[in-house]
């Protein structure tokens, strides 16, 4: 399997290079060359691996046809290795609970972080320690966080051998315990860095760092974001775990509605449907920062700068360039990578959108490739925070609340909805007890945790701070 840039350079690459190396030299986000193709009798097989031999064996059987440079024993270790029940606190890993009518939530949040970004990370982390023993290299990884990332990220790579985390995130925008879950970490190969701006500040300082090739090169710099292609690989894998258990024969279809902020998490849902997965629609769930839902009813990508980035009870979302949404352009686009750098390239950076409603391929969207819409507010979260506990009995955090709200709108019958879990409520107590009345449960190892000590330093949103910080802590 070959990796090429959606920015147009077709230089063959294999799936360790671009694991190290994060962004492409052009400035593209990678991609195979090419979506390997299931079929009914794929689809049938891996059904019954995963209900017989679980999680881990389907990871490995999706992975190996992406990964063809880690032997197949090795990488089926590291699946081994990653999706435990020790790990995800139950062996099924992502259970599929239903909720009300035709709606289903995948539990993605039973991680060491208590959010879906374990899925993937946990994975990254193993691959980034095997890759780097067997080059006999180090890294230095920079990442961009706006809640979640940070700390599954931190979690999954402390104390790994030749590795460093350079977290920056936006200061005072998280919440008190996504803060004190990154904060407090004191390993010795953990930095966390609040920027003062939004995400979109810092997720810019680490794409300026990703574009200084010399700089990358010379303290070997990868990332952690899903612009890296090895995180959002692992993410395909639970839409075919959450397929399997909403579905008893291939012949039927599901949905999945996906809260969305950088695009990455539901771009998997694209890839696992560019691959052959039944999937009726992917349903985009935005907050008030709608960057992603305007584009999907107008065919306007309009990004916004710090000031018109607002910030909301579901914070992981408070996005206003979703980078990953670069790679469905692409696909959109016929993958013309001189169409899609003119776009992201140079139209965001010249005059801050681009506007694809008169464009053939925009009406495909829907049509060929399934996405639909849909916001939601402060005020329809609380309320469906509030009837989902009064009348399911079941705490859903802030942003999942978002998926079930633009979830209900997007019913079709017949067809399965699975909205994809995001967190625990824990990490979203405030807004959660506004809408209940009552405290979520905190699991026991993060009792206390907002009162331990916190190792964090300041930071302008400067990419050339960022970098003498980097160059200062490898020395």
């Amino acid at each position: 399997m070959n990796y090429i840039s959606t920015r147009g350079d077709q230089s063959p690459k294999h799936f360790c290079d671009i694991l190290l190396e994060g962004l492409a030299p052009d400035g593209g986000l990678y991609l195979p060359d090419h979506y390997p193709q299931v079929n009914d009798a794929t689809l049938a097989r891996w059904r019954e691996i995963y209900h017989k031999q679980g999680y881990a064996e389907l990871a490995f059987e999706i992975l190996s046809l992406y990964i063809d440079d880690i032997p197949a024993t090795d990488l089926k270790a590291l699946c081994a290795k990653t999706y435990t029940a020790e790990v995800f606190g139950t062996g099924e890993i992502v259970p599929l609970r239903h909720l009300e009518n035709n709606i289903w939530l995948e539990a993605l949040s039973n991680g060491p972080t208590l959010a879906f970004k374990d899925m993937a990370m946990q994975l990254l982390g193993n691959l980034f320690e095997y890759e780097l023993a067997r080059r006999g290299e180090q890294l230095n990884i920079l990442g961009a966080t706006s809640g979640d990332t940070g700390s599954a990220a931190e979690y999954a790579m402390r104390g790994k051998k030749g590795v460093r985390v350079f977290m920056t995130s936006p200061a005072g925008r998280m919440s008190p315990f996504q803060q004190a879950q990154m904060f407090s970490l004191m390993d010795d190969n953990i930095f966390n860095i609040a920027v003062d701006g939004v995400f979109d500040d810092c997720q810019d300082m680490v794409k300026a760092v990703s574009n200084d090739l010399d700089f990358k090169r010379k303290y070997k710099i990868g990332t952690v974001n899903s612009i890296n292609w090895a995180r959002l690989l692992a993410q395909v894998v639970y839409y075919f775990a959450g397929y399997f258990q909403a579905t008893e024969t291939n012949a039927e279809k599901v949905s999945f509605t996906v809260p969305s902020g950088n695009f990455g998490n539901i771009c998997a849902g694209h890839v696992a449907r560019m691959m052959g997965l039944p999937v009726a629609r992917l349903v985009v769930a935005t907050n008030e920062n709608d960057v992603l839902d305007e584009f999907f009813k107008t065919g306007v990508y309009r990004v916004r700068g710090s000031a018109d980035t607002h910030e909301t009870s579901s914070p992981s979302m408070d996005i206003s360039k979703a980078s990953n949404f670069e790679r469905f352009v692409f696909d959109l686009l016929g993958r013309d990578g001189v169409r899609t750098k003119a776009l992201f390239g140079d139209a965001l950076s010249r005059v801050g959108f681009f506007d694809l409603e008169a464009h053939p391929a925009f009406s495909q969207a829907a049509s060929r490739y399934g996405f639909v819409s849909g916001k939601s507010t402060h005020a329809d979260r609380l309320a469906t925070i509030k009837d989902t506990w009064e009348s399911h009995g079941m705490m859903i955090d802030t942003h999942t609340a978002d998926g079930v709200k633009v979830a209900r709108e997007h019913l079709q019958a017949g067809v399965p909805m699975i909205v994809l879990e995001t967190a625990l409520p824990i990490k979203f107590a405030a807004t959660i007890v506004e809408a209940t009345g009552r405290e979520p449960d905190r699991p026991a190892k993060f009792i206390g945790i907002e009162a331990l000590p916190k190792r964090v330093i300041s930071m302008a949103a400067d990419a050339r701070a960022i970098k003498t910080f980097i160059a200062e802590n490898c020395e």
